[in-house]
């Protein structure tokens, strides 16, 4: 990520916290709806991130080609287009975290949408045939969002069926699990914690979760700690938070091993 695009998402989180009345559901699904459209058209993402046209101009444009929105929806978007970005193609997923975050504040307490972003990817990990039909670059995007209503619909938050949806409709090349856990590395630090995804062996207990927690808390903060179960590992522990991974499994230091002798 370039430094003008860390600037632009840096300016729109701003933007969240200064306009709370944006902070519904119905604004973080505009601002999906208009990433999508927007990912659609070369000469409009081009429009919207063209260095050379001034503010005004990029207002005018945001105003007219997405006039069905609402005034919160379209103030944010411009905020978005009138900074600048390092690419282009940045600017898509500038749009997408935006709208995770207006998601993120819009829950209310006790939804605990990373928590539901975990369990949809361990489900789609576990299900090859649900992986393809979600994952697929050749299908259908409204069926896929069709899809995702009907597994998740009364068994997930109305924000994480609506993230969901928007990730299968426009996955920007990413696969389905770095998808889910993209969007909740960024729901969980809007709502000020961070994910840790922790991969054992065999699961955990209470009291090893919470002192992994304290452990990993003086360097991250506070968090939510998610388990995946892997025998392969055969012992010790994976550690993921965002990109920093701390990896002292047995199968990594057998497979070190094995190199040492090689060599």
């Amino acid at each position: 990520m370039g430094s003008a695009t860390r600037e632009a998402v840096a300016a729109a989180k701003a933007a969240i916290a200064a306009r709370p009345s944006a902070a519904t559901l119905a604004v973080g699904e505009e601002l999906f709806s208009a990433g999508r459209a927007i990912g659609g058209s070369a000469q409009l993402l081009g429009a919207l991130t063209d260095p050379s046209a001034g503010a005004k101009e990029k207002a005018r444009l945001v105003d007219s080609v997405f006039s069905s929105l609402g005034d919160e929806s379209r103030s944010l978007l411009t905020g978005l287009a009138q900074s600048r970005w390092s690419e282009a193609s940045d600017f898509l997923f500038g749009v997408e975290e935006l709208g995770l975050r207006v998601m993120a504040s819009s829950a209310e307490s006790g939804v605990d949408i990373p928590a539901e972003l975990f369990a949809f990817g361990q489900l789609v990990g576990t299900n090859a045939e649900l992986e393809l039909a979600v994952g697929s670059k050749l299908g259908d995007p409204s069926a896929k969002a069709a899809l995702i209503a009907s597994l998740l619909g009364g068994r997930a938050s109305d924000q994480t069926i609506a993230i969901v949806s928007h990730l299968v409709q426009q996955p920007l090349g990413r696969r389905i699990g770095a998808l889910l856990a993209s969007a909740a590395d960024i729901v969980a630090d809007q709502s000020g914690l961070a994910v840790a995804t922790v991969t054992v062996a065999s699961r955990l207990d209470d009291g090893q979760v919470d002192r992994l927690r304290a452990a990993l808390a003086k360097t991250y903060g506070e968090l939510r700690i998610n388990q995946i179960i892997d025998p392969d590992i055969i012992g010790g522990v994976r550690v993921a938070v965002a990109s920093d991974v701390i990896d002292d499994t047995v199968a990594t230091r057998l497979k070190e091993l094995k190199l040492q002798l090689v060599g």
